[in-house]
């Protein structure tokens, strides 16, 4: 008699395999994501009719896959020029950050080209009709429907004929073929499929508005992601007006392009040059600021570090950042102590960005350390003055990439003296720059040029620092 077919388990989200049921995954330390695979697929397959006859590749058009332009400037960049007909596009970020209000505005303006289909489960067509009424995205061309079924979605699709069709959410839609709650494992992979069999079949632009979990990761199945042809990420800190859209994944254009928005109370505007967001408005240097520019994606932005150093009666001196990594602070801070001789164990140090920008990448390090340099011998950095560069645990400045990008940016705004490492590239006309290989080279040549623009003495009095040349 044959071996009965043994049955397996595979975990969702990384496809680890065990033969019987556990509740955590034994590879990626996921709860509640191992399921039954059932037998494994016959090894023959039979043959069966195509839908259409294999072709030499040259002989295969691609009118129908050219991307058409939304109206959203931002949107199109980061889609690599606009939305393909049949592509999926998979939406996600976290509630209230404004991505009903955005695909609102696209569907609005996509809807001069055609119908467009905007099929909401989490709100009334009422609710959506205000915000549309507040935003000024009205058109006759634009239908909406309140629906939570993949098959009464269906046969909106049928009746509307959309070139555009947006579902807010893929986790609130549900499939009668399967079993399971809304928003599960099984339901969000049927209705995916569902949604991406119907965009290829018909050639519609599909737009998948996803939620987010705690961590920020995408809710469902990690399979959700590589089912759908691009994933964008829509991030924006809460108290702050700046949204930031990251394409993770794009197979019909780059994934390092970022698009800027800012929230207004009529809508999303797309900024273009944002840079003005990260800087603050005065007319005197202040110590303790320091500007950079940073790359996100292959847009730079030119933002702005604040530091404070002030002396502290308790015995653990407190470090507090806001929109910089928490651990890089403190290693900059270490540096500056070990390497320049800075006196800080005594001090309280605040790290900051302006405009509720967040930083990550090491380019940052210098401007972090001119700004706490600055702040502790209380002298202003020049005006017109930039830093970009790693700094090195042993207190070496490091090169980091896109410096002529960035200095290029810097040179547009105004800026006229900027310190960089050691190589980078061929000077831009109508900027200084000066390069470094020691953090304590920076902060002498910043000395110096403090002195020059007549900031030797700042508006705290005299420099307490200690080190060569008041650093």
């Amino acid at each position: 008699m044959p071996k009965a077919a043994k049955t397996t388990f595979r975990c969702t989200d990384c496809g680890w395999s065990t033969l019987k049921w556990v509740g955590r995954c034994g590879e990626c330390q996921a709860w509640g994501t191992v399921e039954e695979a059932g037998a494994p697929a016959p090894a023959a397959v039979a043959a069966a009719p195509v839908t259409s006859r294999a072709r030499p590749i040259t002989e295969i058009g691609v009118e129908t896959a050219e991307a058409v332009p939304t109206g959203v400037d931002e949107l199109d960049r980061v889609l690599g020029g606009g939305a393909v007909p049949g592509g999926v596009v998979l939406l996600a970020g976290e509630p209230g950050v404004g991505k009903s209000t955005l695909l609102l505005e696209v569907a609005a303006m996509r809807a001069a080209q055609g119908p467009v289909l905007y099929v909401t489960g989490e709100e009334s067509a009422g609710q959506v009709r205000l915000r549309a009424e507040r935003l000024g995205a009205l058109s006759d061309k634009l239908f909406l429907a309140a629906e939570t079924s993949i098959a009464s979605l269906v046969s909106h699709v049928e009746a509307v004929g959309p070139r555009l069709l947006i579902v807010d959410s893929v986790q609130t839609m549900v499939s009668p073929e399967v079993s399971g709650v809304p928003g599960g494992v099984t339901q969000v992979r049927q209705v995916t499929g569902a949604l991406i069999q119907i965009a290829k079949e018909r050639g519609i632009a599909t737009v998948l508005v996803g939620h987010v979990t705690k961590d920020g990761s995408i809710a469902g199945p990690r399979l959700l992601e590589h089912l759908v042809d691009v994933v964008l990420h829509f991030e924006g800190e809460r108290h702050s007006q700046l949204r930031l859209l990251r394409a993770v994944k794009n197979r019909y254009g780059p994934t390092d392009e970022i698009g800027c928005f800012e929230l207004t109370e009529s809508g999303i505007v797309g900024l273009p040059d944002p840079s003005g967001l990260f800087l603050t408005e005065r007319t005197d240097p202040v110590p303790g600021t320091c500007v950079t520019v940073t790359l996100e994606g292959r847009r730079p932005l030119i933002t702005e570090v604040q530091a404070l150093v002030a002396p502290t009666p308790l015995p653990a001196p407190r470090r507090a950042t806001s929109g910089l990594d928490t651990s890089r602070v403190n290693m900059i801070l270490a540096v500056l102590e070990k390497r320049t001789g800075m006196r800080l164990a005594n001090m309280d140090v605040y790290a900051s960005t302006v405009g509720g920008v967040r930083l990550g990448e090491p380019a940052v390090d210098l401007a972090l350390a001119l700004a706490a340099g600055s702040s502790n011998n209380d002298v202003a950095l020049p005006r017109g003055f930039i830093a970009i560069g790693e700094v090195g645990l042993a207190g070496d400045i490091r090169a980091v990439n896109g410096v002529q990008r960035r200095i290029t940016e810097a040179q547009r705004l105004g800026f006229t003296e900027a310190v960089v490492p050691k190589h980078s590239g061929d000077p831009v006309p109508g900027i200084r720059t000066h390069e470094v290989e020691e953090l304590s080279e920076a902060l002498a040549w910043v000395a110096r040029r403090s002195k020059r623009a007549g900031a030797g003495d700042g508006p705290g009095g005299p420099r307490r620092g200690g080190g060569p040349e008041g650093h």
